[in-house]
């Protein structure tokens, strides 16, 4: 969905490599030996830690990888997966077919989403692996107080709204993509002034929901860390517009062909990623601020993955 950054040109090497030692004792048979390269992510940290989760797990596995969360943008990341700069990456299902294939009907259910994607994206030399339970679709979020006070609870309620009540914050990407700004405004009918909706940038959002002088809504991911944190509600997408947005691991079709074993390694991990458990991971890098790198090697110990 949003997602971003910058790297230099990276040769994907899958030639033999010696296991180190923290690999050969971890991992349970080196099942992996011989895959190196990188693993990139996009510019949030629900990314970076999803990127440190796979390299670390992979590595355990007798992998030589590196995490590259230097991108910036969505389309930059897909690109350098095409172009082999990156081994793989974890991408959403409502991106890839919105914006990657153009697609512009989202299908209802994960798994006629997940399949229909990995379909479309194999005729690109791209392969879908691990789907995880989480679902980071975007919605909408007031908070709390404020949401008792209108008597909100849906999205439909917003229409209802004084006008001067029917305030935005929302991404710039946002603002211009099919399933965002243009296609929920129409649906639901906000019919919000230009001055009543702002462009911010994502992490700024939610601080400015929060502190309800810029907006009253706004726009935000449903596995953010930031809306419990903050005290804000949810509100239902009660017409069911807004895509899903499953996880899953995306890579090199000729990487998994000579690496089969990265799809097993992999499933056992992201069955874990339900949408309250990246809500639980996501807050410990955007609210308490510790290293997704941390957070990546101490849920993967606690899990017993590695």
């Amino acid at each position: 969905m949003y997602k971003r950054a910058f790297i230099g040109v990276v040769a994907l090497t899958l030639a033999a490599c010696s296991s180190s030692p923290n690999a050969s004792t971890t991992a349970k048979s080196g099942d992996l030996a011989g895959l190196s390269g990188q693993i990139g992510s996009k510019d949030f940290a629900e990314q970076y830690i999803l990127a440190h989760l796979t390299t670390k797990l992979l590595n355990a596995h007798g992998a030589t990888l590196e995490a590259n969360t230097k991108l910036v943008g969505s389309a930059n990341v897909r690109q350098a997966l095409e172009s082999k700069q990156f081994v793989g990456y974890w991408e959403y299902t409502g991106t890839s077919w919105i914006t990657y294939n153009k697609q512009t009907q989202p299908l209802k259910t994960d798994k006629e989403q997940f399949d229909a994607v990995k379909k479309a994206d194999a005729a690109k030399n791209i392969e879908w692996v691990a789907p995880a339970p989480f679902n980071n679709t975007y919605t909408f979020a007031i908070r709390n107080e404020k949401a008792k006070e209108l008597g909100v609870s849906k999205m439909s309620d917003l229409a209802k709204l004084p006008a001067n009540e029917r305030t935005f914050c929302i991404e710039s990407e946002f603002s211009t993509r099919d399933d965002g700004w243009p296609g929920v405004s129409k649906t639901y009918g906000f019919d919000a002034p230009k001055d009543n909706v702002k462009l911010l940038d994502t992490g700024v959002i939610y601080t400015a929901t929060k502190d309800g002088k810029d907006c009253n809504f706004g726009e935000v991911f449903a596995t953010d860390g930031r809306i419990a944190a903050l005290g804000l509600t949810v509100l239902q997408d009660d017409k069911a517009f807004f895509p899903i947005y499953q996880g899953g691991f995306t890579l090199q079709a000729d990487v998994l062909k000579s690496h089969p074993k990265i799809a097993d390694v992999l499933a056992p991990m992201a069955a874990k990623l339900t949408t309250e458990e990246m809500q639980k991971l996501n807050a410990k890098v955007d609210v308490d601020g510790d290293e997704p790198d941390d957070v990546a090697q101490e849920w993967l110990t606690a899990q017993g993955l590695i």
